[in-house]
């Protein structure tokens, strides 16, 4: 899907928050649709697509799900409240310039009335997370195909363990 088409879709859904009582999305194991479209529009403008794909053919936001389950379990609430806050600003303010907007929060200049902070908070957590899930070991659910490291020149090492137990792949 493309950035613009997705950041549009998410702008017409608006002010429905981000899907809390909604089952998981299709294939992702705690976070709701509205939430993974949220969360991929944002890790792909941390790490766009150029002549390389980017966060979102990474699987970045897979990665962020799933650890969501293990490791950053304690998040969740934060990630929740972040998503709508980054959903909410998406529909107030048009479906252009979500880079503009991620340096506004890198700065802590986000609305306050959706970031309390000013967003530096949510902008490191998630910044944090995206250079995890794109640089990290495929096993953990992100790095699909070794795509990071095949631009940085290491040779990919196959995958033993976690990722092919939970795919079936063996």
């Amino acid at each position: 899907m493309k950035r613009r088409s997705f950041i549009a879709g998410t702008a017409a859904v608006g002010g429905a928050g981000c899907g809390r009582g909604e089952g998981p999305a299709p294939g992702y194991r705690v976070l709701t649709e509205n939430e993974i479209r949220t969360l991929d529009a944002w890790c792909e403008a941390l790490i766009p697509a150029d002549d390389a794909p980017g966060a979102s053919w990474a699987k970045v936001p897979r990665y962020i799900d799933i650890q969501l389950t293990r490791k950053f379990r304690r998040l969740l609430p934060r990630y929740r409240e972040a998503l709508a806050a980054m959903e909410r600003w998406l529909a107030a303010a048009g479906v252009e310039g979500m880079a503009a907007r991620l340096e506004l929060m890198e700065q802590g200049k986000a609305p306050r009335e959706l970031f309390a902070d000013g967003g530096k908070d949510a902008f490191e957590m998630v910044l944090a997370h995206t250079l995890q899930g794109f640089y990290g070991s495929p096993r953990h659910g992100g790095n699909r195909d070794y795509v990071s490291w095949v631009l940085l020149g290491v040779a990919p090492v196959p995958v033993r363990g976690r990722e092919q137990a939970e795919t079936g792949k063996n």
